[in-house]
């Protein structure tokens, strides 16, 4: 079986391009150490078309030989998971190749060929793996500020209790310093680390400084892609923040590009590692459209308003970036300093700092845009997770951090909810009492309001209710999340902010 789980894999190889014909034999030798093999038992050929669907069980047969055999020394989904990282390290170019092949496609055909070319290595390379992320569920539900992406994530493994445990016992490591830094390029990984044998990152310049540009391997959307600073240092947004956005805009303006607010809370994100989020996706958020046009002294030139979105946004927009990024500063400096007591907003407690700003570049048509998200993390009592947060009320869907992808109006809903929602569908079925199952009681309230709107709920509707209303949930998490609510008051406390700039 395992010679033929290795010619099925090098075909694999040969059909996405990840091996030159030239380098067929080289890779068979290659995969013949790994698994402590003399030779192929028969001459090898290229008879049998392997597709990109049949590479999660290649793998997981070679791997059960491997278990079978002693070369991996523990079995496990987190010692798969470095195991078959090593078996496609095999079938990777260097990454100086890589860099090549990138970066003359986007100079002699163009920056699309460049980006297509990465993406598909990402996944072919299985760094994106493509058999999880296809497990992940998605859907779309209608609102009134536009359509909301939901997803519910399972594209992350679960970690089994022996890696765990092994994890907790090992030597601690600060190689690399995180999951973001540029070390990781080649790494083998350890329990409490993943392997990263099949990354491979594309050097770019942003703002004068060296930067890496990669996919992320848990996609959310369509090419999504981390930028990140070449050195280990904290995310902070400041003028440069603007600057490194539209540098990479106008490197990639197929992509949008934000980064996550540098605040606990509202952060949502490795806040260690300066780093964006970007991609070749239309978020509801980028749909939206101004609701509120004005105008700021001395940046006539310069289009604002307020974006009709959930979360409070303002919106620039114009042709010299120059200008909307000095605007932008400003606003942001600003904002840094903004206390409005009416409206709530403290701009710091007890020298702690609260008011930050998620941004997010992109262009459209001969236009460059911005949009500022304001964001506060400040906590009460009452919400002690965040006043700008998700309202306790919501926890039994969200409690996680809002962070930029989610501000944009895609919801990473955790992975329990596939299981708790199976079993909540079923029990409204039968007419069961929520209240006495003790993983169900935590949704009793929210059914108990959705379901009156409904005529009747069976089984012939159930599925698309449960999803519309998730998404409706989600709505209200980005409603709890806005500093300014969508009401009179709120409307009139924004205007505020807006006057004072």
């Amino acid at each position: 079986m395992i010679q033929n789980d290795i010619k099925k894999l090098v075909t694999y190889g040969l059909q996405t391009g990840l091996v030159a014909p030239e380098d067929e034999i080289y890779t068979i030798n290659r995969l013949l150490e790994l698994f402590e093999l003399d030779g192929l038992e028969e001459e090898f050929e290229e008879t049998v078309s392997v597709q990109a669907e049949d590479l999660e069980n290649i793998l997981s047969s070679m791997m059960d030989y491997a278990v079978e055999k002693g070369i991996m020394v523990e079995d496990g989904i987190v010692y798969r998971d470095l195991f078959d990282t090593k078996i496609m390290s095999v079938l990777m170019p260097r990454p100086s190749e890589v860099i090549k092949t990138f970066w003359s496609l986007y100079e002699e055909k163009s920056l699309e060929a460049a980006t297509d070319y990465y993406y598909k290595l990402s996944q072919d390379s299985d760094y994106i793996r493509r058999y999880r992320i296809a497990k992940d569920m998605k859907w779309i539900t209608k609102t009134a500020y536009g359509d909301l992406d939901i997803t519910i994530n399972l594209s992350k493994p679960e970690k089994d209790p022996k890696a765990i445990a092994a994890a907790k016992n090992a030597k601690q490591s600060g190689y690399p310093k995180c999951l973001l830094c540029v070390e990781n390029e080649g790494y083998a990984g350890r329990v409490n680390h993943p392997a990263r044998q099949n990354h491979r990152i594309i050097p770019v310049t942003i703002n004068e400084s060296k930067w890496g540009f990669q996919y992320s391997p848990y996609v959310y959307y369509n090419e999504h892609c981390i930028v990140f600073n070449s050195r280990h240092i904290p995310m902070k947004i400041e003028h440069a923040t603007f600057c490194k956005l539209f540098d990479f805009v106008k490197q990639f303006p197929h992509y949008f590009v934000g980064s996550n607010a540098d605040l606990p809370i509202v952060g949502g994100s490795i806040l260690s590692h300066d780093h964006f989020q970007g991609g070749h996706y239309e978020f509801a958020m980028a749909k939206a459209p101004i609701e509120k046009a004005f105008s700021v002294k001395g940046f006539e030139d310069v289009q604002a308003g307020i974006v009709n979105w959930p979360m409070s946004v303002i919106r620039l927009s114009g042709e010299n970036t120059d200008r909307i990024i000095e605007l932008a500063d400003m606003i942001l400096n600003k904002w840094r300093g903004y206390t409005d007591e009416e409206a709530f907003i403290y701009a710091e407690t007890d020298g702690e700092p609260h008011n930050t700003i998620t941004p997010i570049a992109r262009k459209r048509g001969d236009l460059y845009e911005l949009d500022l998200v304001l964001r506060n993390n400040i906590t009460t009592k009452e919400h002690p997770l965040g006043v700008y947060h998700p309202h306790a009320k919501l926890h039994h869907i969200k409690k996680e951090n809002i962070g930029l992808i989610e501000v944009m109006g895609l919801a990473v809903l955790p992975a329990r909810l596939k299981e708790e929602m199976a079993q909540l569908k079923k029990a409204m079925l039968q007419g069961a009492d929520l209240r006495a199952d003790e993983v169900l009681e935590k949704h009793a309230d929210w059914v108990e309001e959705f379901t009156v709107k409904y005529e009747k709920i069976d089984a012939s509707n159930i599925d698309k209710i449960v999803e519309e209303e998730i998404g409706l949930v989600f709505m209200q998490v980005l409603e709890d999340a806005g500093v300014y609510k969508r009401t009179e008051s709120g409307r009139l406390a924004f205007d505020r902010f807006v006057k004072s700039i």
